[in-house]
């Protein structure tokens, strides 16, 4: 079996995770970054981190390039194991940016409160971040993992989201309101 059948699995998988971890990493270093500005002039200080989470949609848009060029190329070039629909829930992909960025921002807030006594935690940050991703549905299915091990991952509120964007997308994964509204409430209890 040809590897370029997994290709838009993991592609989809990494875009949707590269953008709440960036999100994430370069929100929990802002306030420790930036004393020095916050120090001199008064300003809201969310400005800082939510202008991260908004240029970060330009890394990602160009993510979701190679991901909607990639879909073109195997649309017009099929290879076994690669067949794919995109489908109505791709009416729900604006939403789910807005819950990665949500997501990423709040987890990023408090963290960077916590960062500007701690400094030491920011090395910790970015492995940590690193290991959440083994514990997100990015390079394996939510179908793939057993049962009794199942509803670990689906405490994580980016593994729906993940799911989701590749339902949206291939076709494939698990979509539930159930789970993407568990996604919400976490994500708007993180953010207040």
């Amino acid at each position: 079996v040809s590897q370029s059948r997994y290709q838009l699995f993991y592609l989809a998988g990494i875009t949707a995770w590269n953008y709440f971890s960036d999100c994430l990493t370069k929100t929990s270093t802002v306030f420790k970054d930036n004393a020095n500005i916050f120090g001199k002039v008064y300003f809201p200080r969310l400005i800082m981190p939510l202008s991260i989470v908004v240029s970060n949609l330009i890394r990602f848009g160009v993510q979701l390039l190679l991901l909607l060029l990639m879909m073109l190329y195997f649309y017009f070039f099929p290879v076994e194991g690669t067949t794919f629909h995109i489908n109505s829930a791709i009416a729900f992909f604006p939403f789910l940016i807005l819950l990665m960025a949500l997501l990423g921002l709040g987890l990023g807030l408090i963290i960077t409160a916590i960062t500007t006594k701690y400094k030491d935690l920011t090395f910790l940050i970015t492995f940590g971040v690193q290991l959440l991703m083994y514990g997100t549905t990015v390079i394996y299915p939510l179908s793939a993992i057993d049962v009794k091990y199942k509803k670990y991952i689906e405490l994580n509120p980016m593994t729906s989201i993940i799911e989701a964007f590749r339902y949206s997308f291939l076709g494939k994964g698990e979509f539930s309101f159930w789970s993407i509204g568990y996604s919400v409430m976490v994500t708007l209890s993180v953010l207040f």
